[in-house]
């Protein structure tokens, strides 16, 4: 099975689940959790409960909460390659989840935004492997140098290579042409439908996946309740697949995290898209049906 090797961020999710709907401006009684989180943290996590062989590159505070993802990492079998910062604690991201599941999020990268070329172990780095970069490492003004550096190294080494679009808000302050500029030579394009508005401008997620074939050989667009679809140039139409069904929606932190973990190594062996895309649906509805965004085990 092709190694993976994933780039982006550390985090610790305080997840709090609203038990009634929000007053505002008021208290609404809500479940308080703490997880390990971060985008590429997550997506290296599921691959590993999965049986893929991932290394995940990262960086963490010299704090406790810093040495705890470290090990959970650790413990899910991924390869941690951490680098220990002196002086910015571990990052932290506040989760507020809806009494309908709905979830807004409040970020401080901490020593994510540190992350340095020097932090690629370049021993990672080598042809058969696969890179996977993290769009919130190269939207981070502080971190995108080593986010360009991996894509770069990674080209050289003549690894396969894709990148994920972080969250549609931060993307959009980013602006849809140095994305696009940055992400230069990933043969794969994971977004949602409102990540993919912002990269085209086009409402119809099939029609921008078709302009975003401009930039990347293949595109993967998740359509959250309504399954994914995947496209590439030289088919007339995507090919999509729907949803699992699920009892409930608990959380939805995660879910295109252990979407993308189901979907690349199906896609890393050559299988069928349609099966690529229902092996992502089937791990996204794993983390939907419960609080917090990593596997449980």
């Amino acid at each position: 099975m092709t190694r993976v090797v994933v780039v982006g961020d550390l985090m610790t999710d305080a997840v709090a689940r609203a038990r009634y709907p929000l007053a505002r401006a008021s208290d609404t009684p809500a479940v308080v959790t703490m997880h390990g989180g971060g985008s590429g943290a997550n997506i290296a996590s599921w691959l590993a409960v999965e049986g893929a062989e991932v290394a995940f590159i990262g960086r963490r505070g010299a704090d406790i909460t810093g040495r705890n993802r470290d090990m959970e990492l650790m413990g899910y079998g991924v390869d941690a390659r951490l680098v220990m910062d002196p002086e910015r604690p571990t990052g932290t991201c506040v989760v507020l989840v809806t009494h309908k599941g709905e979830r807004t999020m409040l970020s401080d990268p901490g020593a994510n935004a540190a992350l340095s070329p020097e932090d690629l172990p370049r021993d990672l780095f080598t042809a058969g492997s696969h890179l996977h970069v993290s769009g919130y490492t190269l939207i981070n003004e502080g971190s995108r140098e080593a986010g360009q550096a991996a894509l770069e190294l990674a080209r050289r080494a003549g690894m396969t290579i894709s990148v994920d679009c972080a969250s549609s808000a931060p993307l959009e302050r980013t602006g849809a042409e140095p994305f696009l500029e940055w992400t230069h030579g990933a043969k794969l394009l994971f977004a949602n439908a409102d990540q993919a508005k912002v990269l085209t401008g086009r409402e119809e997620p099939a029609a921008a996946a078709k302009v975003l074939t401009a930039w990347f050989p293949q595109v993967v667009i998740k359509l959250g309740a309504d399954g994914a679809l995947w496209y590439t140039n030289s088919r007339a139409e995507p090919v999509q697949v729907p949803a699992e069904t699920i009892d409930r929606v608990v959380d939805g932190t995660g879910a295109g995290d252990a979407f993308t973990a189901g979907f690349l190594p199906a896609w890393l062996e050559g299988k069928p898209p349609s099966e690529a895309l229902t092996s992502g649906c089937r791990l996204a509805a794993k983390a939907i049906a419960y609080l917090g965004a990593r596997p449980r085990l």
